[in-house]
């Protein structure tokens, strides 16, 4: 029994040693997709009004838009 307990500690080591590195690029993914998001609204924030009649936007959805922090991820819903 001592052997299997010593064994099952010794591979729960192997698996945290893992798990650190896991969280670790999922929080730069995060960190990466709320840059893009900002940078996004930023550059939107910049269109001129006839660039935004192509898209069909206007110039008030372009600002509540811009005003939204950048966690807040319509993918993420």
């Amino acid at each position: 029994m001592k052997g299997q307990q010593g064994y099952a500690l010794a591979s729960a080591g192997r698996l945290q040693g893992r798990r650190p590195l896991e969280r670790l690029r999922a929080i730069g993914r995060q960190l990466y997709r709320w840059w893009q998001l900002a940078e996004q609204r930023r550059r939107l924030a910049m269109l001129d009004d006839v660039a935004l009649k192509d898209l069909g936007l206007s110039r008030g959805d372009v600002l509540q838009e811009s005003e939204r922090p950048f966690w807040d991820d319509p993918l993420a819903r």
